[in-house]
C-alpha cells in the first residue's frame, strides 16, 4: 500500500509549481505566468463544481485524467474555446503533471494517464494577408489631425514595418526606438527572446514626429493609451477594425475578411517573401522559434505557385493520333 500522507497536498503543489518551478527556477516571464495562472483558475473552479467541494479542498485525485477530459470538453463546448486554446490548457496541464510526479510519486500511476491525454488535431487555416493597396489605407486611415490618430497611424505603420507580434509593439518603449544613421527598433519576444528589425526611413521620421507630438519620455510606451499608460491589446484591435471600416469604402474586400493586428503580421512576411527575400531571413526578421513556421507563408501565397507552375510545361495527356507513314517512304521501303 502506497503511503500518500508523506506527499504534498494539491494546494501545495500548485503553490510550489507557480513560486518555485515557474517563476524561480524557469524563470518564465509574467505573461507566460498569467497564461498558466488562467489555465489553472478555470481547472481548479470546474474540478471543484465537478467535486461539490472549494478549491483549497481539492486532492490530485480530483484531477485525474477522466475529469482533465471532462474540462477539456468543458473548453469547447461550453467556454467556445478553439481546439489551439484547448491544447494550450492542456500543455499547461501536462507540465504541471510533470512536475507533480517527481513531488509527489504516489501518484505517478494517475499522472502518466493525464500525460496521456494527447493535444487534438485540427486543420491547419489558410494564413490571411493583405495586398499593398489594402495595407497602404489601412495606414492612412486615422485622422492624423488628432492624437488619437497620430498613434494609430504610427502604430499601424510599425506593426506593418516590423511584423511585430501586436504584444511586442504595444510594449516597446521610447527607448527602444534607435533612431540611428540605419534606425531599428528592439523587440521583445515571446521567452524574453529579444530581436532588432531595421526601420523604413519613413517609418523612422513618422515615429520621431510621434514621440515629439505627443511628449513622451524615454520609458514612457512608444504607443500609449489615453491615459499615457501602455495600450492594451483589446484597445489596438479595436482602432484596427476603425482603420479598417475607414479603408473598406476603397477596398471592400476588407469588410469580407477579418483583419486583426495578426493580420498585419501575415501581411509583413507575404510581401517580404513576394519581394524575393529568403525565408530564412523572414523566419529572424519575425523571430519564429522553428522555420517551419515561417513554411506556412510559402504555402499561402498562390502567385508565387503560379509563378511556379508557368515554368512548367503541361503534360501531353490527349489521346494520340495514329498518322499513317508518308506514301513516298512507304513506296521506298517497299522495295
Amino acid at each position: 500500500m502506497v503511503d500518500v500522507s508523506a506527499d504534498p497536498s494539491l494546494p501545495v503543489l500548485i503553490q510550489r509549481f507557480f513560486s518555485d518551478y515557474l517563476i524561480q527556477q524557469r524563470a518564465l516571464s509574467p505573461a507566460s505566468v498569467a497564461s498558466y495562472c488562467d489555465c489553472f483558475k478555470l481547472l481548479l473552479g470546474f474540478a471543484a463544481t465537478r467535486s461539490r467541494r472549494s478549491p483549497a479542498e481539492l486532492a490530485m485525485t480530483d484531477l485525474d485524467a477522466p475529469t482533465i477530459l471532462a474540462f477539456l470538453q468543458h473548453l469547447e463546448t461550453e467556454r467556445g474555446n478553439g481546439i489551439r486554446s484547448r491544447n494550450v490548457r492542456l500543455a499547461a496541464i501536462h507540465t504541471f503533471a510533470r512536475f507533480a510526479s517527481r513531488q509527489a510519486p504516489s501518484y505517478m500511476a494517475l499522472l502518466h494517464a493525464v500525460l496521456a491525454i494527447p493535444s487534438k488535431r485540427y486543420e491547419q487555416p489558410l494564413l490571411g494577408y493583405l495586398s499593398r493597396p489594402e495595407i497602404n489605407a489601412i495606414i492612412a486611415a486615422p485622422d492624423r489631425s488628432t492624437w488619437l490618430g497620430e498613434r494609430d497611424a504610427a502604430l499601424f505603420t510599425t506593426l506593418y514595418n516590423t511584423g511585430a507580434r501586436i504584444s511586442e509593439a504595444i510594449g516597446l518603449r521610447v527607448s527602444g526606438f534607435i533612431d540611428a544613421q540605419v534606425a531599428y527598433c528592439h523587440l521583445l519576444g515571446k521567452g524574453r527572446k529579444q530581436r532588432t528589425v531595421p526601420l523604413w526611413a519613413t517609418t523612422a521620421k513618422q515615429l520621431r514626429a510621434w514621440i515629439a507630438h505627443a511628449g513622451l519620455a524615454s520609458e514612457s510606451p512608444l504607443f500609449p493609451g489615453r491615459s499615457l499608460q501602455q495600450m492594451t491589446r483589446s484597445n489596438a484591435a479595436q482602432r484596427l477594425a476603425l482603420a479598417v471600416k475607414v479603408a473598406s469604402l476603397q477596398h471592400p474586400r476588407l469588410l469580407k475578411d477579418h483583419v486583426s493586428p495578426h493580420t498585419l503580421r501575415h501581411t509583413t512576411a507575404m510581401h517580404l517573401l513576394q519581394s524575393g527575400v529568403d525565408i530564412s531571413v523572414i523566419a529572424m526578421w519575425l523571430g519564429h522559434q522553428s522555420p517551419s513556421t515561417t513554411h506556412l507563408y510559402v504555402e499561402a501565397d498562390l502567385e508565387m505557385k503560379r509563378r511556379a507552375l508557368e515554368t512548367l510545361q503541361p503534360a501531353n495527356v490527349g489521346p494520340n493520333r495514329y498518322k499513317p507513314p508518308d506514301r513516298l517512304m512507304a513506296f521506298l521501303h517497299a522495295l
